[in-house]
């Protein structure tokens, strides 16, 4: 890395309050705007899709960008990252993701720390955080290896399409899971439902990890030639 612990564990930090703030307040906004949930899913998906090709642009160069804690986890068991700095890591998506939550609540004059009643459980939602968090993870992996000029687009489109394709919204997520917990918004997750959803997201990222170093693993194909006695 170019830039010292500090300055990474500072745009995780920025990072992930940002994400957050873009994902609850744009779901404040759309909530008051239209009754029509749909509508507001809509406007919800938009700006976080949005946002996140700008935050991994920026800030990407300086940390890489994870704003996940399950990201950083991969990249810890690819021995990517040092398993001191992962935890600062996570801490500081934790902390960042939470901050997001107050900065988008003062903006739209709410109580700036509240318990969500929202709930999101069950078998369904749990396939759909583990499919959720293992696209990304094969989106970033794949990229990474491919096409990594195009990993902010390729981030930003996926979580886009996700927030639809799957059942619970695509957190994929831990920060951000742990962060919406503490608004009871368009948004919010009860939390109580967090740690399925952490568990879920932890495992489809595992998953994703696995699969894609087996799939990306380089063969020797090379055939050997074998001289048969008395032929040429």
């Amino acid at each position: 890395m170019m830039f010292d612990l500090k300055r990474r564990l500072a745009a995780e930090t920025l990072g992930t309050a940002l994400l957050v703030a873009t994902v609850v307040g744009s779901g404040i906004m759309a909530d008051r705007l239209s009754n029509d949930v749909a509508v507001s899913l809509l406007g919800n998906t938009i700006p976080t899709g949005a946002m996140l090709v700008v935050l991994i642009t920026i800030l990407g160069p300086i940390s890489g960008a994870h704003f996940n804690p399950a990201v950083t986890m991969v990249f810890a068991a690819r021995r990517e990252i040092d398993a001191y700095a992962a935890a600062l890591y996570v801490a500081a998506q934790v902390a960042g993701g939470v901050a997001g939550t107050v900065i988008a609540h003062a903006m739209f004059d709410l109580p700036l720390l509240q318990v969500s009643e929202t709930v999101r459980t069950g078998t369904g939602q749990w396939i759909a955080e583990a499919v959720a968090t293992f696209g990304l993870v094969v989106t970033i992996l794949a990229a990474l290896r491919f096409r990594a000029d195009a990993i902010p687009q390729l981030v930003g489109l996926y979580i886009t399409a996700a927030y639809w394709f799957t059942a619970s919204t695509s957190f994929a997520n831990p920060a951000v899971a742990i962060a919406r917990a503490f608004s009871n918004t368009f948004a919010g997750i009860r939390p109580a439902d967090v740690p399925g959803f952490i568990a879920a997201e932890v495992v489809g990222a595992l998953i994703a990890a696995a699969l894609v170093g087996w799939m990306l693993s380089e063969r020797n194909t090379s055939l050997s030639t074998t001289t048969v006695k008395g032929t040429e």
